[in-house]
Formats: structure tokens, sequence, C-alpha cells
């Protein structure tokens, strides 16, 4: 661990405000070094949104060396700190992730982390993945994001839309289906931002 990582851990550790723990979360996230990964994963159990958001960047930006060890370390109690732990995994793409989006998306109790899954579900890079891997991993995904379309929680229902556009532009053999069935469901949804968001993409 290089020395500058050091003074920022320990910066975050002191941090006796919340703006000075923001902005030490933003200096060891600008080092990028996966010495950073553990503390970065660590604030994201914070009380502490600025610091999150801070901590999610700079995962994202360290990329797939991060993917392991957020996995490694999800926490089964703290929905704050899955939820933010699922849009780091949905930014950086991996299909490694691929297992604990599709899990959350689908089970989780917590809005804020079935929405993170839903939409990551729609961004992984399928391209790092043998072509029968792919397919059986994008019908997969293809399930669980038609079923979150029907959630109780909109905001779920409009990550999952997102996700499916998503979807159909990866996987284009994908996108009739997709299609239909969000045209389908246009006229069913009771929230009218979420008709307008089916019926405009996907009306053309």
């Amino acid at each position: 661990m290089t020395a500058d990582c050091q003074a920022q851990i320990a910066a975050i550790n002191r941090a006796a405000s919340s703006e000075a723990l923001i902005g030490a979360v933003r200096s060891l996230a600008a080092q990028q070094s996966p010495a950073a990964i553990p503390k970065l994963i660590e604030v994201l159990g914070y009380n502490n949104p600025g610091a999150a958001v801070a901590a999610v960047d700079g995962l994202i930006q360290l990329g797939a060396i991060a993917v392991q060890p957020i996995l490694d370390t999800l926490d089964g109690y703290d929905y704050g700190a899955r939820a933010w732990a699922s849009r780091a995994l949905a930014k950086i793409g991996d299909p490694r992730a691929l297992e604990n989006l599709l899990a959350a998306a689908q089970g989780d109790f917590a809005l804020s982390v079935r929405r993170a899954a839903a939409q990551g579900l729609g961004q992984l890079d399928w391209a790092q993945l043998p072509e029968a891997e792919c397919q059986v991993g994008q019908q997969r995904v293809l399930t669980a994001l038609l079923n979150a379309v029907q959630d109780d929680e909109w905001v779920v229902r409009y990550a999952a839309i997102a996700g499916l556009q998503s979807l159909a532009q990866a996987a284009p053999y994908l996108a009739t289906s997709i299609t239909a069935r969000l045209q389908q469901a246009a006229t069913e949804d009771p929230d009218l931002a979420i008709q307008g968001d089916r019926a405009g993409p996907w009306s053309s």
C-alpha cells in the first residue's frame, strides 16, 4: 500500500464531520489503487450517502479487480450497503455479478437493492462470456426483468424497464419479445410515468 493510500485511509478513520469524510473518501478513490478496495467497500456501509457515492465511483474506476472483493463482502444485514454495492457492480458490468444481481432483483426485501440490481442486469458485459453461457444468462436476465416489471414498487419497475432496454440493445434477438411485453404492460401499470416510459421508447 502506498503512503498516499495509507494517509487517505487514516483521514477517513479520523474524519470528524460528514464533509471531511466525503473529502477523504474522494481522495482515496482518486488513488485508483487496488489497496483502496477494502476501505472503499467498508465506506458503503457508513450512514453517509455522499461518502458512499464517492466510494462507488472509486470502485467503478477500479473496474473488474473490485468485483470479487465486493461479492465476497456483501452484507446480508445492511441493505444500504447492498444497494450501493449493487450500483457499483451494475456500472462495472462484470458478468461475475450475474448471480448476485439476479438474486437481488428477484428476492431482496429492500426496494433500493432491487432497483439497483434490476437496472444493473441490463448493463452486464456479455462479451466476457462464451456464446452458450451468454445466451443462457441473457434468458435468465430476461425472465428476472419481466418479473421485476411487476414489482410492487414503481421505482423497481422503472429500473426494470431501463434494464430491459439495455438488454434489448445487447441481445437484439430478444428485442421483439421485450418490445411486445412492454407494450402490453403500457396500459396496465397504475403509474403514469411508467406508462409513458413503456409506450415511448418501444412504440416505434
